[in-house]
């Protein structure tokens, strides 16, 4: 046969060659694979064997002897060109831990290692890492090594790619790894061909122009510089500009304290820029906001750092744009509408004002918005396109109007938290928010909602905390609320809602922990079946203040986990049962069962000392026989107003080891106040007024460096001397020893007590002369010296004027029935700043603090002054509130004309005494002026007319003196009654019925009147009056589920 002539056709001939080819390269992978040196096998089984994993998805089961690494073993990756030699390690996240055997640094020719995510917690300190100088990108991130970072490491030139990052593993023998030897510099001076190098948590300690200097001379190229939480500090060198191929910056958590260079802004590749919690002061380069690839920008935590969002380009790329606790402020422009991948905005804690802007609702792709803590006005943006939305947190700013229409209805699918607390909201909540599919918090309090809340038929089963507290709502719960399966927080506290709820309908809620119906117009009662009550949810805070209660809920008896218990306000009786202490497992926090009508306490409290920090607040109840002893570990104790009946139990203090207050006031407690009282190391409230206790007052109350913030005896009976010694630490802010049989002199020690605000020794008996040292007292703001026995001039002697302090702070001065004698001295009302509105001792601007546990403070400063004739208790003191009482002394001479610069004064009583001359027209000049008595004393002259201007004078006494002419014809003046110008032979003219004997214009026909009748004060025995100013001390315990602020304590003082 002749071959030559054979012929096989085209397509043939190619399937032919297309099989060799094939079996060819076959042939090649199966070679290559097969090629895995054993050496580098063994090297990875040993690695191996150093490993230990948590779970079987994560032991590397593929990794066997006999197999073939290259091929089977997962994270392994080998290159056919290096005859079977491993190349890249990828062993991240596996949740491996043990120990990384040395032997790691035989794989010679790895490229790429990657540790990542791995609890390891080892120190790493092998030189061989320059072994692995193939290497060009090395991950061992969040793998808890610690200490000195290898300096071999410094030897790999060909990495592209550092990350020695740790965030999550800071405990050990050392909390971080640390740069020292090598330094920063040392570390990369080499490694010129880094494009990336993440340090965040490596403990550099390094200033601005060494770390700045260091990156941008060794890794000019670099790409991406991630350096928080590294203790660097500032400024930012210039030296940085010249990484300007940067696309990512992080600078977050360092101490770098200066402005934002303006140099950031020619960083065009920039996408991430994160500098949070830096210190960063100054203006914030607005062009930084303009540059095109910035994808996130977080300058967040940077409370000095100001600045205003420009206006952003159509093409914007910013997807993440955080700026919450700054200084920014302005209002928000309508461009932020081109953001239109913006997914998180975060700008709370900032000053921005103004609307919303309406182009809000092109921000399609938003997840994540927070406004809180703003001064935004205006009704909502629409919502209705935010398809993607998750968050949306707008808490404490002024918004307004109603949410229906923003909201749209149930588009929101993704929605899971909504929080639109303290803005002023009004209109209906709308009812399908209830029914959303993946909402879990609903946060509606302090607005105005109003109207019902009506029944919502499909509730959801995501949604787990409920806050509607503080509005307007009314009728009654809808019972649907109580098929919101997931529910854990139902708040609904201070609303109009009425009606009756029944607590059989809490046993739908499986998973409720936090329930709160206060102040509403309900009425809470007990279901019928009582042989369930054990199938409750487990409650943890249960608040029912003012719910018609009338006797203790039945299913509290089988609660095991209760730490706050509020059912004060209600009307329930008898005793107050043991197992009240024991619900919870002991676990109290707070409990409170004031304003009742219990009047016993069945046993008292087990002796068990471990629950927790506990608040006992039993105030206004009936309670009678012996003081119960509290549980020990007792940090608020509150048994005032009561009717126990007995002395303080010797033992008492025992109970008191961490105790801040007590307070047993107005009871009917007798005898001596016990030494050991003073056992009480932390108390700071000390308050045992409206009692009858007997004796001294117990010596190491003052005389020891004690903390003790705050005594109140008043209303008591006890006798002698004050103690002599007060300790030269006296942290004493409020002393109230009114109503008292005190006797002898005021011991200059008292003035060690440098922070003394308020001061009340009235009706005693102490005889002495005017404690002028008193002065050196800058913070004191009370003094009351009233119906005791004092006497002499006022002001300090002759030899020792100007040596000491002027009482500027003083803002209630009552010497009233005392044997005070001689001339009112000009300096010392000259002296009085804070009476003189418009100085620097402003009282809108004080800083008052209460010493607070709950809603309230337990306790106010209150103070009984004498205005209008009448004593006035003021309940409150009104920082505003000033009074000056010099009655019923013996003073003489002329009315000071400086009292008339004390323009914020507004009581002055200065009767009954023997001061002559004419009232000074300066007097006009007490604009405050509510109250001035100038009754029973010598003055001549005639009435000025200057007094027309103090439009708010409500009460004037000038009668019994020496007055002459006519009186002051004033819209004003025709309110006062005969009775304010009687015993004036020489006055005339209405209202009196003495006729002037010639005609004369009306005196005030050019003022201007017309007082308004709120102006005019009612004759009350007692009025309540404001805010209180405070007597504040820090707090010395935290306690469990329950936030302790500071507040100050204020308490009664009396006549």
């Amino acid at each position: 046969m002749d071959f030559t002539t054979l012929s096989v056709p085209r397509p043939s001939l190619c399937l032919i060659l297309l099989l060799i080819l094939s079996s060819a390269f076959s042939a090649v992978k199966f070679s290559s694979v097969a090629q895995c040196l054993p050496d580098q096998s063994s090297a990875l089984l040993r690695l191996k064997e150093g490993f230990s994993t948590n779970t079987s998805t994560t032991n590397l089961e593929s990794w066997k002897s006999g197999t073939d690494c290259c091929d089977h073993w997962e994270g392994v990756t080998c290159d056919p060109a290096s005859s079977g030699r491993v190349t890249a390690l990828d062993l991240s996240s596996r949740n491996i831990s043990g120990r990384i055997d040395p032997i790691l640094f035989n794989l010679t020719s790895l490229t790429s290692l990657n540790l990542a995510y791995n609890p390891f917690n080892q120190s790493l300190q092998s030189p061989a890492f320059n072994k692995l100088a193939n290497l060009t990108h090395l991950n061992l991130s969040n793998v808890g090594l610690y200490g000195q970072i290898p300096s071999g490491i410094s030897r790999l030139t060909k990495l592209v790619s550092l990350d020695l990052s740790t965030f999550f593993f800071d405990e050990g023998p050392s909390t971080s790894l640390k740069l020292r030897d090598p330094d920063l510099r040392t570390l990369i001076t080499n490694l010129s061909n880094l494009r990336e190098l993440y340090l965040d948590g490596i403990n550099i300690s390094s200033d601005g122009s060494e770390w700045c200097t260091a990156v941008s001379d060794s890794t000019p190229g670099l790409q991406a510089l991630s350096l928080a939480y590294c203790s660097l500090s500032g400024p930012i060198h210039s030296s940085l500009s010249r990484l300007r191929s940067l696309s990512k910056l992080r600078l977050d958590q360092n101490r770098l304290n200066s402005s934002v260079p303006e140099f950031f802004g020619n960083f065009s590749s920039l996408g991430v820029l994160s500098l949070s919690a830096c210190g960063l002061t100054g203006l914030f380069p607005a062009r930084i906001l303009q540059l095109r690839n910035l994808a996130l920008l977080d300058v967040s935590g940077n409370t000095d750092l100001s600045g205003n969002l420009p206006g952003f380009p159509e093409d914007s790329t910013l997807e993440s744009l955080v700026l919450s606790n700054t200084n920014f402020s302005g209002t928000l422009p309508g461009s932020i509408g081109n953001l239109k991948s913006l997914t998180e905005l975060q700008l709370s804690g900032c000053r921005f004002s103004g609307a919303i802007p309406y182009s809000f609702s092109n921000l399609t792709q938003l997840v994540h918005l927070d406004l809180s803590f703003n001064n935004l006005s205006g009704e909502l943006p629409s919502m209705v396109r935010w398809r993607s939305i998750s968050d949306v947190v707008l808490k404490n700013n002024r918004l307004s109007g109603s949410i229906t229409s923003s909201l749209g209805d149930r588009v929101l699918r993704n929605l899971t938290v909504i929080d639109l607390t303290n803005n002023s909201h009004s209109g209906e909540i709308p009812v399908w928010l209830f029914s959303l599919p993946s909402l879990q918090n609903l946060l509606l309090s302090q607005n105005q909602f109003s109207g019902h809340l009506q029944e919502f038929s499909d509730p959801s089963s995501t949604l787990s905390n409920v806050d509607l507290s503080n509005n307007e709502l009314q009728g009654p719960i809808p019972k649907s609320v109580f098929r919101l399966s997931g529910l854990k927080i139902l708040n609904l506290a201070s609303n109009n809602f009425s009606g009756t709820v029944v607590l059989d309908l809490l046993r739908n809620l499986r998973n409720l922990s936090i329930l709160d119906l206060s102040n509403n117009r309900l009425s809470v009662i007990d279901g019928d079946d009582n042989s369930s009550w054990a199938s409750f949810p487990n409650i943890s805070t249960l608040r029912l203040v003012s719910c018609n209660l009338n006797r203790l809920p039945g299913f509290l008896r089988y609660q095991v986990g209760v730490g706050t218990l509020d059912l004060s306000m209600n009307s329930i009786g008898d005793s107050i049962p043991q197992w009240i202490w024991s619900i919870g497992n002991y676990s109290y926090n707070y409990l409170n069962l004031s304003f009742n009508m219990f009047t016993s306490v069945e046993g008292p409290p087990p002796d068990v000392s471990d629950i927790s920090s506990m608040i006992l607040d039993l105030q206004a109840n009936m309670l009678r026989g012996p003081i119960p002893l509290p549980p020990q570990n007792t940090i608020v104790l509150d048994y005032s107003n009561n009717s126990f009946a007995s002395s303080i139990p010797s033992n008492f203090s025992a109970y008191l080891s961490f105790t801040v207050f007590l307070s047993l006031s107005s009871n009917r407690l007798t005898g001596e106040i016990p030494p050991s009282i003073c056992n009480a190391s932390y108390l700071q409230v000390l308050d045992l007024s409206d009692n009858s206790f007997n004796g001294s007052i117990p010596s190491c109350l003052v005389e020891g460096s004690n903390g003790l913030g705050i005594l109140n005896l008043r209303g008591n009976r006890f006798q002698g001397a004050l103690p002599q010694n007060f300790d030269e630490n006296c942290t004493l802010r409020t002393i109230n020893l009114n109503g008292n049989q005190l006797s002898g002199q005021l011991p200059t020690s008292l003035a060690r007590c440098r922070m003394l605000e308020v001061l009340d020794l009235g009706n005693n008996s102490m005889v002495d002369s005017f404690p002028y040292w008193l002065g050196e007292i800058s913070t004191l703001r009370v003094l009351v010296l009233r119906s005791n026995e004092f006497y002499g001039h006022v002001g300090p002697p002759a030899e020792n004027n100007g040596s000491n302090g002027t009482f500027e702070m003083l803002q209630i001065f009552d010497l009233s029935s005392n044997n005070f004698s001689g001339r009112l001295p000009p300096e010392c009302f000259k002296n009085l700043k804070a009476m003189m509105g418009g100085s620097d001792f402003n009282r809108s601007t004080v800083d008052y603090r209460y010493l607070q546990f709950g809603q309230s403070p337990y306790y106010q400063n209150s103070v009984t002054v004498s205005v209008k004739g009448l004593e006035m208790t003021l309940v409150k003191i009104l920082t505003i509130f000033t009074s000056i009482d010099v009655s019923r002394n013996r003073f003489e001479g002329g009315i000071p004309g400086e009292i008339g610069e004390l323009n914020s004064l507004v009581v002055l009583n200065m009767s009954h005494n023997a001061l002559t001359g004419e009232i000074p027209p300066h007097l006009g000049d007490l604009l405050q002026l509510e109250s001035l008595d100038l009754s029973s004393n010598d003055l001549s002259g005639g009435i000025p007319q200057q007094l027309t201007s103090l439009t708010f004078l409500s009460s004037l006494n000038l009668s019994y003196n020496n007055l002459s002419g006519t009186i002051p014809n004033s819209t004003q003046f025709s309110t006062f009654a005969n009775a304010s110008f009687i015993g004036n032979e020489g006055l005339c003219g209405s209202p009196l019925s003495k006729q002037c004997s010639s005609p004369s214009t009306d005196p005030s026909s050019s003022s201007n009147h017309g007082a308004s009748g709120a102006q005019i004060w009612s004759y009350f025995g007692s009025i309540m009056i404001g805010l209180g100013f405070g007597v504040g001390f820090a707090v010395v315990m935290l306690f469990t589920a329950w936030r302790v602020g500071r507040w100050w304590h204020e308490h009664p003082v009396d006549r």
